[in-house]
């Protein structure tokens, strides 16, 4: 069962029913405050979370010009799909959905971004330009998501070695981690290569 998030900062700030083309979810909105930065996400929550196996989970960054406009530059939208249908086939799981665009470095940045990659540097690289990490992100509140919904073991929808190390040092046992791979376009080649030979990336097939 839920708790009541009340970790100094930290806080549910809405649930509603969420019918979609994947099925009935219910969706959450968090937001946790530490000093001046506040960072929010929202979740679906499909079914019963307690029990064995433990629950799907993938946890997923926003991506506008994947998510919503189909970019064929990234993967994101691919796997967001193939994580709403596994978790709708089990009929439960999480999606926790992280603001955190561009591997942390906001939208107006990804952008320039891009324009650093149509000059002919990869999505590292680029990043590094712009003055950034490679992978700007923090994971801490998927977290407290997590712990919010009393799940302490998880099955990772992910390729992302980052986020399993992550969940298992805030606590969290990743029993099983599920590859989220699409066949990917021309056009994302180079960006899967990247965050395979550079970011780690568990990517088959390159």
């Amino acid at each position: 069962m839920p708790q009541d998030g009340s970790r100094q900062g930290f806080r549910k700030v809405a649930e509603a029913d969420l019918p979609s083309r994947f099925g009935r979810f219910r969706i959450y909105g968090f937001e946790d405050r530490s000093g001046d930065r506040t960072e929010e996400a929202v979740v679906l929550r499909m079914g019963d979370l307690a029990g064995d196996p433990p629950p799907l989970v993938r946890i997923h960054s926003q991506c506008l010009t994947g998510d919503v406009f189909h970019s064929l530059r990234c993967d994101c939208r691919a796997q967001l799909e193939i994580s709403l249908d596994r978790i709708a086939e089990e009929g439960r799981g999480l999606l926790i959905y992280e603001h955190q665009e561009g591997r942390g470095i906001g939208l107006l940045n990804k952008l320039r971004a891009y324009e650093l990659q149509d000059r002919g540097a990869d999505t590292v690289e680029a990043n590094q330009i712009l003055g950034f990490r490679p992978d700007h992100r923090d994971y801490g509140l998927a977290a407290k998501i997590l712990a919010y919904f009393g799940v302490s073991s998880v099955r990772l929808l992910s390729n992302n070695p980052d986020k399993l190390r992550a969940l298992e040092r805030a606590g969290i046992r990743v029993v099983e981690r599920i590859p989220c791979q699409a066949e990917p376009a021309d056009s994302m080649t180079g960006y899967l290569r990247a965050k395979k030979e550079k970011l780690g990336h568990w990517i088959e097939g390159l």
